[in-house]
């Protein structure tokens, strides 16, 4: 489903429907829905702009997000070296909202991704947790615990947002970045 931002259709709302009549099958509520800006509010570069989905609070969510980020990011001529890096960090950042924290009250995982001038913000929004997401230590035998070694390591900037209905981790890539503050 595609709207843009200009309808009367908001994301949540789509996603609302989609829950509802059932759109993602026998996973559960699950709806994939690209939220694009009307021609006139994009930034110069043509591939500027937001995008947002929500999958289903389980692993497949990984691979999707994954492949979803990076046929949008190709299409719209990122280049490759962050491409790779929005993959990796995004499959991270998911895997560890299923791991280690509740769904979203849908029973979704949100994944956005913006682009401006080369650069990709991604943010995964999941349920919350009973722990606060950090690079830990692990042993060099460790099967687990280094994704956000790995996303720190990418990211020219990365944090974490506390809300009472939630958490998103967000990771900046490919240049400065905006949410500092100026």
């Amino acid at each position: 489903m595609t709207f843009d931002r200009g309808s009367t259709a908001t994301l949540d709302t789509s996603c609302d429907y989609a829950s509802a009549t059932g759109l993602g099958g026998d996973r559960g509520p699950t709806a994939t829905v690209t939220a694009v800006a009307p021609r006139a509010q994009r930034g110069p570069c043509q591939g500027d702009g937001t995008r947002s989905i929500r999958l289903a609070h389980t692993l497949v969510a990984v691979r999707e997000s994954r492949e979803t980020l990076v046929s949008d990011l190709r299409e719209r001529g990122v280049s490759a070296p962050v491409i790779d890096e929005a993959e990796s960090v995004v499959a991270e950042l998911v895997a560890n909202a299923v791991r280690h924290a509740r769904a979203l009250p849908d029973g979704c995982v949100r994944i956005r991704w913006k682009v401006k001038a080369g650069a990709v913000e991604v943010e995964v929004r999941d349920g919350g947790g009973e722990t606060n997401p950090r690079p830990v230590r692990t042993s060099p035998l460790a099967a687990r615990g280094r994704g956000l070694r790995i996303v720190r390591s990418m990211a020219h900037e990365w944090g974490v947002l506390e809300e009472s209905n939630g958490r998103t981790v967000w990771a900046a890539l490919g240049g400065p970045s905006r949410r500092r503050a100026g």
